[in-house]
C-alpha cells in the first residue's frame, strides 16, 4: 500500500500519483469559502511530459504519495538525441532522450553533474546546476564605460546557446549564466 498524504500537507515541492504519473505540486492553495467545505486549489507539474494544469480537492483528500528518488549523475556525451549519463556511485551508464534533459540541454556541457529524478527507476527529470560558468564565444564589441543601462545584446556562449549580455561584456570574458531562466547572472 502507498504512503497517503493529505492535500492540507500539500506544500510546493510535494510530489503525488494522480492517475498512475507522479505529479509534482508547484502552488496549493487552502480556501475556506463562507458557505461549503473547505477546499485546495492547486497547480501541478507531471513531471513525465511537463504539463502544467490546475485542480481543486477536498480539504485533508487522501492522495498517494510519489515514490521519486533523486539521484547525482555525470552527463558524459550526447549521441543521436541520446543524452549518456552516468551513475555516480555504481558507475553504471544510462541513456535518456531530449525530452526528459529538455530545453536546460542548451546549457548542458560534458562532464556536468546532473541531479537526476527517478520514478520507478526510470529517470523521469533532469537538473542542472543552478548557474554555470561560461565563456563568451561571439558577441559584438563591448562598448567602454557602458556599465549602467540595461541595455543587452546577443552572445552565444561555450555550450552554444545564445544569452543577452550588458553591452560591456566582450567576447573571451567568462560569465555566469542562470540554467533555469537562460539570463545573464554576472561577470565570472
Amino acid at each position: 500500500m502507498a504512503e497517503m498524504t493529505s492535500t492540507n500537507d500539500w506544500r510546493a515541492g510535494v510530489t503525488v500519483e494522480l492517475d498512475g504519473h507522479p505529479i509534482v505540486v508547484l502552488e496549493a492553495n487552502h480556501v475556506k469559502p463562507g458557505k461549503g467545505p473547505a477546499f485546495v486549489r492547486a497547480k501541478l507539474k507531471n513531471v513525465q511530459t511537463g504539463v502544467i494544469f490546475e485542480r481543486t480537492f477536498r480539504s485533508a483528500e487522501k492522495i498517494p504519495a510519489a515514490t521519486v528518488e533523486r539521484r547525482d549523475m555525470q552527463f558524459l556525451y550526447e549521441s543521436d538525441g541520446d543524452y549518456h549519463l552516468m551513475d555516480l556511485e555504481s558507475y553504471e551508464q544510462t541513456a535518456v532522450s531530449a525530452d526528459v534533459v529538455g530545453e536546460q540541454r542548451r546549457f548542458l556541457r560534458e562532464n556536468t553533474t546532473l541531479v537526476v529524478t527517478l520514478y520507478n527507476g526510470t529517470i523521469i527529470g533532469v537538473e542542472l546546476p543552478t548557474t554555470i560558468e561560461a565563456e563568451v564565444m561571439d558577441t559584438e564589441p563591448g562598448i567602454k564605460g557602458d556599465t549602467v543601462s540595461n541595455t543587452t545584446k546577443s552572445a552565444v556562449i561555450d555550450t552554444g546557446a545564445t544569452v543577452q549580455v550588458p553591452l560591456f561584456i566582450d567576447r573571451g570574458q567568462r560569465i555566469k549564466v542562470d540554467t533555469r531562466t537562460g539570463q545573464y547572472v554576472s561577470r565570472a
